[in-house]
């Protein structure tokens, strides 16, 4: 393909990301997530490159919020659908996280997305909101809401998160 003049690019940058793996070591998940909302820690390098913004952190429940661009436009001009199930997946997986003690990590066992509407680049911020469901000793279940800027649903997860113990 010849270069016709049209490249656009984006920058991204992040933080190391064993300053994290370092907190969560130390920190309390919902302490641990608080201290990413308020800016004492920095976005993980996944929501860096998506755009992500963690934007509340309650017990049990966080919301992030994220405006797409073109760059994750799929070619019928709409948002891939891998960035809704990376939002869905950050909100079931923080939502968990805020319940779990410090040194107490977390991996998706399954996460079952439905996408309701489609998500247009230039079509506002979506938010993220996402609860924990139950808490086990190994296991966790959640579920997540996307919405557009005008409230509508555009998206909803349920997930099974295992529950990672240091040795």
């Amino acid at each position: 393909m010849s270069d016709d003049g049209t490249w656009r690019s984006k920058a991204v940058r992040w933080h190391d990301p064993a300053v994290l793996v370092a907190a969560a070591a130390e920190l309390p998940g919902r302490a641990f997530l608080q201290a990413m909302a308020d800016g004492r820690l920095p976005a993980p390098p996944m929501a860096a490159l998506v755009g992500a913004r963690l934007a509340f952190v309650g017990d049990g429940e966080v919301r992030f919020v994220c405006t797409p661009d073109e760059s994750v436009s799929n070619p019928q001009g709409i948002a891939h659908g891998g960035l809704l199930c990376t939002l869905l997946d950050f909100a079931v997986g923080a939502a968990v996280h805020t319940r779990l003690p410090a040194g107490v990590g977390l991996a998706s066992i399954e996460l079952k997305v439905s996408y309701l509407e489609p998500l247009r680049p230039d079509g506002g911020a979506i938010e993220c909101h996402g609860q924990a469901l139950r808490v086990g000793a190994r296991v966790a279940f959640a579920e997540a809401h996307a919405r557009d800027e005008d409230g509508a649903l555009v998206g909803h997860a349920t997930s099974s998160l295992a529950l990672l113990r240091r040795p």
